[in-house]
């Protein structure tokens, strides 16, 4: 996660964070970007694969437990921060809200934080990633199987979910830029991380493998060995209480 909505958060709390609660951490990156900002940050994380690696970046002010975003076994009222980092479109809205406002302390914040896909470079890179994220979204459409394996929840809709829950006081979004050093192999990791290409990779890889490599090859043809910077558009979506 960038700084920058660290920084707001920060502005809009007016102090150092006691406790901050990150929902759906993963592999805990984004939990390990409060090191040394908050007094303690805790990583919620209901799978056991993303949990092994997160425990990894233990240490005095981080820790991982395994829980849901509807029931984190957390006291009441006990953070100041909690934030949901690519993640809140996995979660039921409106039971992860409930428990949002349970433990979190009056004036606390509650955000979330999405990328728009693709990054920004060369249009001929968020073509050809593109090319292969829709040919991803069009099997995972036709394929009960795929489409039945998860929910996904609209990200357009984060906004007014955090508004209709009555929970905050104040609520807004916030649009802004973080420009990052790449490479085709990293971002063609970036598009294989995708929740659609992951679900049809672990089901069955031929279906798309085609598609993969062709995309891979245009990557390399673009941009070869070369590093370049990709600019990264998110979304942050802002609730006080």
């Amino acid at each position: 996660m960038p700084e920058y909505p660290i920084k707001v958060i920060r502005q809009y709390l007016e102090r150092k964070p006691g406790l901050v609660v990150d929902l759906g951490c993963g592999t805990g990156l984004s939990t390990l970007s409060w090191k040394g900002l908050a007094s303690q940050v805790i990583g919620i994380e209901p799978s056991d694969d993303m949990l092994r690696v997160a425990k990894q970046k233990e240490g005095e002010e981080i820790s991982f437990i395994k829980a849901y975003s509807t029931a984190t076994s957390l006291p009441d009222v006990c953070a100041d921060v909690v934030i949901c980092s690519q993640s809140f479109h996995w979660m039921e809205p409106a039971a992860t809200l409930d428990e949002v406002d349970r433990i979190l302390k009056p004036n606390g914040v509650f955000v979330t934080v999405d990328c728009d896909w693709p990054p920004v470079t060369k249009w001929q890179a968020e073509k050809a990633y593109m090319g292969l994220y829709n040919r991803a979204k069009q099997i995972e459409a036709n394929d009960p199987e795929l489409k039945d394996s998860f929910v996904r929840y609209d990200k357009s809709k984060h906004l007014d979910n955090i508004k209709n829950s009555g929970y905050f006081r104040y609520c807004r979004e916030i649009l802004f830029s973080h420009s990052e050093p790449c490479t085709a192999q990293r971002l063609f990791n970036l598009l294989l991380s995708q929740g659609s290409l992951q679900a049809i990779l672990k089901v069955d890889p031929s279906r798309i493998r085609a598609e993969m490599e062709q995309c891979q090859k245009s990557l390399w043809q673009i941009y070869g060995e070369e590093t370049f910077s990709i600019d990264f558009s998110y979304r942050m979506r802002i609730g006080v209480k």
